[in-house]
């Protein structure tokens, strides 16, 4: 047997609500499936399991607001037994009483604009989906529509609106994050001017011969390349906790993301490094669609081992990041500009991005960071090789 607990989605959680149970004691689970979901200030969260099983038990109700840690459900491996479960006691008689009648009202129907009850899942999907709540039927307590309800409905239709946040609350976790970063991490800082002309000319060739729907942001090579560099110089890639940096064996590119309204957030991509341009476009594309639909799973917002920050091509020349624990890095792309630039014995306008580096000190030293840079400057100049 083993405790599934409230999992830490990001170092700015203290506790989640619980909005949604997908399974059931005595449904097997297999690693990597949706069990429940959880609304944090980051929206709706999708809970996933670690290991393969059969549910025991689920120790929380829907509506429960829960610490991170505290117990979700007990999992039992697909090899034990199941607990016998305590015979139920015999009842006392009950002495007898006079039949009594009651009459019971008819329920009538939910009036013109009443809200039937949902969790916030299902409320974010049928959004998405264009779908609306009054015309389904609920199959949680007391009729209430879930996340299976909505799925079952109608096949996916054009997003429509994204489902609340609370901003307010959103940027005060992010506040206490960064602030805990900052008094906790002895960061140091690099940056570098990384000659982008070879990455442009390469994007527009490639993008000219595709539909616009097929075509390549800038934002792909640099994430792509970041990625790549991690690889090559570890000590960036990682968690510093409990007292030691523990280096990740794989590279999952935290990508930020801008909220519509505000508010950031950053999920991974797992395996950045690995992906061909086309496969990292789409899962970017699909992020930022699910970022805001607050359809993101609970590996997407823990697992990542470096945070990859773009500013685009309207934002500053520059950004200086702050690291997100328990991450030991972030690296940094301010807006692609025109500048003059010396090639061989000439000076010739070329697009240029400054790259920066926020590194923790207690993994990596400015000779690492230095390299890492170099990495990512050396990457850009052929992109054809991303």
């Amino acid at each position: 047997m083993s405790v599934f607990a409230m999992p830490s989605l990001g170092a700015d959680m203290e506790a989640g609500t619980l909005v949604e149970w997908l399974v059931k004691p005595g449904d097997r689970v297999a690693r990597g499936d949706i069990i429940a979901v959880v609304e944090t200030q980051k929206g709706a969260i999708e809970i996933e399991i670690f290991e393969d099983g059969v549910v025991e038990r689920l120790g929380a109700s829907v509506g429960d607001r829960l610490p991170v840690g505290a117990p979700l459900a007990v999992i039992r491996g697909a090899e034990e037994s199941p607990v016998p479960a305590p015979p139920p006691a015999a009842p006392e008689p009950a002495p007898p009483q006079e039949p009594v009648v009651v009459e019971v009202p008819r329920a009538a129907p939910p009036g013109a604009g009443a809200t039937p009850a949902a969790s916030p899942a299902a409320r974010a999907l049928a959004a998405e989906r264009g779908i609306e709540l009054t015309g389904l039927l609920g199959s949680g307590p007391g009729g209430a529509i879930l996340l299976a309800d909505v799925e079952a409905a109608a096949p996916r239709e054009r997003m429509a609106a994204k489902p609340g946040l609370d901003l307010a609350a959103m940027r005060t976790a992010i506040a206490a994050a960064m602030a805990r970063s900052k008094r906790e991490i002895p960061h140091y800082y690099l940056a570098q001017t990384v000659d982008l002309q070879p990455a442009t000319d390469w994007l527009s060739a490639t993008n000219a011969a595709r539909p616009p729907e097929a075509r390549l942001l800038m934002g792909t090579l640099f994430v792509k390349a970041a990625a790549r560099a991690a690889r090559a110089v570890p000590e960036m890639s990682g968690w510093y906790e409990n007292g030691a940096f523990r280096a990740s064996e794989r590279v999952h590119a935290g990508v930020a993301i801008s909220l519509r309204g505000g508010g950031l957030i950053a999920p991974a991509i797992h395996d950045a490094d690995g992906l061909g341009l086309d496969e990292l476009m789409a899962a970017m594309r699909d992020l930022v669609a699910r970022v805001r639909t607050g359809r993101l799973r609970s590996s997407e917002m823990t697992d990542g081992t470096i945070t990859v920050s773009s500013l685009g091509e309207g934002g500053a020349d520059a950004l200086t990041g702050v690291i997100y624990p328990p991450q030991v890095a972030l690296v940094g792309f301010g807006a692609p500009v025109r500048r003059p630039w010396v090639l061989g014995e000439a000076v010739v306008p070329r697009t240029v991005v400054t790259v920066t580096l926020a590194a923790d000190h207690r993994a990596s030293d400015g000779r690492r960071g230095a390299k890492f840079l170099a990495e990512v400057d050396k990457l850009l100049q052929s992109p054809e090789a991303l």
